[in-house]
């Protein structure tokens, strides 16, 4: 048989069920160390915090953390100690938000309502069990360290999510809930039972709200964008407690309201074709 007789054969032949597990045990693993090294924000970390965080021996961590710098998915300092995020996952990550079929036509309505309300507003979308920020209007009046976009919550903690958790029932909101609720605050909500009893209030009131309790010393209000079913996208408004009365409360639901049936008219025409967000 010739060589490349040989080299079709080969390639002709299926692969064994082991050589599969562990081609995609590979890529779970290359997953799991990006999106570990990406929650760290600014924090770089060691080999042995990798290995330890996900469970994986060193030899095999230090050898998938050279083949991700060498592809500039993880980048290293000048002792080549310390890894972080690389910046290729910035540019997949842009091309994420640049074709998205709804973004171009929801942060209009979030720029009129931060030049009519001048608060911070968000545009979340539900993955798993958090809340991914896909676009930020901040307020003139105060600005933040660090930029929303790309950061995750886990749902039960903000607006935004539990706006969303309120259209699931059942095993499809079970889906989204992990099974240990995580304080991220002391006013977060960590009892199932009491998460669900609100979640009740929040669909049959129109709108949620997460008091404190991702951020000391914010309020957020969120109202789900309908324009497919269950819905996927929400948007919050965040304010500091101290500049929070009724009055401004009231006005603050009101056009989030009015601005999600606005964004449900413009965009469910496009969902209701949309191969990922079929309704």
């Amino acid at each position: 048989m010739t060589d490349e007789s040989q080299s079709d054969a080969f390639a002709s032949t299926p692969a064994s069920p082991d050589l599969v597990v562990r081609k995609v045990k590979s890529a779970v693993r290359t997953v799991e160390l990006l999106e570990y090294l990406a929650a760290r924000h600014d924090n770089p970390a060691r080999l042995r915090e990798i290995s330890d965080a996900l469970d994986m021996p060193r030899s095999s961590a230090h050898a998938l953390l050279r083949t991700l710098v060498a592809q500039g998915w993880v980048r290293s300092d000048a002792s080549g100690t310390l890894f972080g995020i690389g910046i290729r996952a910035l540019l997949v990550g842009t091309s994420y938000l640049d074709s998205d079929p709804y973004l171009p036509l929801i942060t209009p309505f979030l720029d009129e309502l931060r030049q009519d309300l001048d608060e911070t507003f968000h545009l979340g979308r539900l993955d798993g069990t958090d809340i991914v920020y896909l676009a930020t209007r901040e307020s003139k009046q105060y600005s933040r360290i660090q930029n929303r976009v790309g950061r995750r919550l886990p749902a039960y903690a903000t607006a935004l999510g539990k706006s969303l958790l309120a259209e699931r029932f059942g095993v499809e909101r079970d889906t989204h809930v992990p099974a240990a609720l995580t304080p991220l605050t002391t006013e977060t909500i960590v009892d199932r039972a009491a998460l669900d009893e609100v979640l009740e209030e929040v669909r049959v009131r129109g709108y949620a709200t997460d008091n404190q309790e991702n951020t000391t010393g914010l309020k957020c209000f969120a109202v789900a964008l309908r324009y497919c079913s269950p819905p996927q996208d929400a948007i919050s408004v965040s304010i500091p407690i101290e500049r929070l009365n009724p009055q401004r409360e009231q006005a603050l639901v009101d056009a989030m309201r009015a601005t999600g049936d606005k964004v449900t008219r413009v965009v469910r025409p496009l969902a209701n074709g949309d191969k990922w967000f079929a309704s």
